[in-house]
């Protein structure tokens, strides 16, 4: 590869992670605790490659070189940019209901055993799913049964029932594991993939090992509510 097409490259690529940073589209790769690490990364390699270009142009390096040549390098340089214009130019919408769907059913919780602190007080207590899926499996004591939960998530139907979905990541969107609570009652007919909030309360004991820790939730009402700006919960 020639160095100035090492420089482009660096370029492009340290432009796409910066731009991807600044405007929040980093939330649909990595967690939001990363982001200094992708500023630095974006920063790093823009000045790696000006650092190169300022250093050829020093030494006089000169750019002629015969046809052939120069021809095969173009050709190479444009495939080589497709994966860097793809961030300039794409924006991809977050992972969704094909990725639960296809992730195994033991990917439903962490199902950590560390303990679980109070429920805040309130007619509706409003909870992330992984709390709300964690505490269905592993609170034995069902602080849950009987109080009335609002979650947040995405509509998803298959094998025939009807769900509130997310997806929880540690790291990046590659190590996204799956969260769905089954709907029961009074469901409205929402398309799949839009966000909702939800209030109920949990069907107790549902969640077991036979249906991979999945509880139900009876529900109370149903509001739409647009993609929020972290789509994954961590």
């Amino acid at each position: 590869m020639r160095r100035e097409t090492q420089n482009i490259l660096l370029v492009l690529l340290g432009g796409a992670l910066l731009k991807i940073s600044f405007s929040g589209l980093y939330l649909r790769y990595v967690q939001k605790s990363l982001l200094p690490l992708l500023i630095a990364a974006g920063v790093v390699m823009i000045g790696l490659a000006l650092f190169a270009i300022i250093r050829d142009i020093r030494r006089g390096k000169a750019a002629d070189e015969h046809d052939h040549e120069h021809a095969h390098s173009s050709r190479s340089t444009w495939l080589m940019l497709l994966p860097v214009m793809a961030v300039f130019l794409i924006s991809p919408p977050a992972l969704g209901g094909d990725v639960v769907n296809s992730a195994a059913d033991t990917n439903q919780t962490q199902r950590s055993r560390n303990l679980l602190g109070e429920l805040p007080s309130g007619d509706v207590i409003p909870l992330s799913m992984t709390e709300f899926v964690t505490r269905t499996a592993w609170d034995e004591s069902g602080t849950l049964d009987g109080r009335r939960v609002r979650l947040t998530g995405f509509m998803l139907r298959s094998e025939g029932g009807t769900f509130v979905a997310r997806l929880a990541i540690s790291c990046c969107a590659a190590d996204a594991r799956p969260l769905k609570v089954k709907l029961t009652g009074d469901v409205p007919t929402i398309a799949d993939e839009q966000w909702v909030e939800v209030t109920g309360q949990v069907v107790p004991k549902s969640a077991n090992e036979q249906n991979s820790w999945v509880p139900s939730f009876t529900v109370e009402s149903f509001t739409s509510v647009p993609e929020p700006v972290e789509p994954y919960e961590s």
